[in-house]
């Protein structure tokens, strides 16, 4: 009976941690990446795309306290099993800020001119990943 009741508690307890992590999943900002944001926003949600430009998006729940920030793509090389630096382009926010996107500019072309895997990270002044995810580039 003892048994039982330490396995029953112990269920609890792991299911518990569980939901914790569950909801907190998304408590840092997320990015996504899209053809072109336009009037109506975000234009051609994807995580794969032909070679040329992109706009990266980043959101989050609360503000993210930004000013300074550089958006950088490092793409992954299979020979070494890693992802290697490609790109880096700078911007500044307003710190209230919880929606952002990151498109072609006089200072940034926000070009993938290569097919391959990109980890795009967005970094704080510090060079701190405040948000990163992974896209495919194919060719045209």
């Amino acid at each position: 009976m003892k048994n039982s009741r330490f396995l029953f508690s112990l269920f609890f307890l792991f299911l518990f941690i569980g939901l914790r992590a569950e909801v907190f999943a998304q408590e840092s900002p997320v990015m996504y990446f899209c053809e072109k944001y336009g009037k109506n926003g975000e234009v051609g949600i994807s995580d794969r795309f032909t070679t040329g430009f992109l706009t990266v998006v980043v959101k989050s729940d609360y503000k993210m306290k930004l000013r300074d920030v550089h958006v950088q793509f490092s793409k992954y090389n299979f020979k070494k099993d890693e992802f290697e630096y490609y790109k880096k382009f700078d911007f500044t926010l307003e710190p209230d800020m919880k929606y952002v996107y990151f498109s072609k500019n006089d200072e940034s072309d926000m070009s993938f001119d290569e097919p391959g895997f990109y980890r795009v990270y967005l970094l704080d002044d510090e060079d701190e990943t405040v948000a990163s995810a992974v896209i495919e580039i194919i060719d045209k």
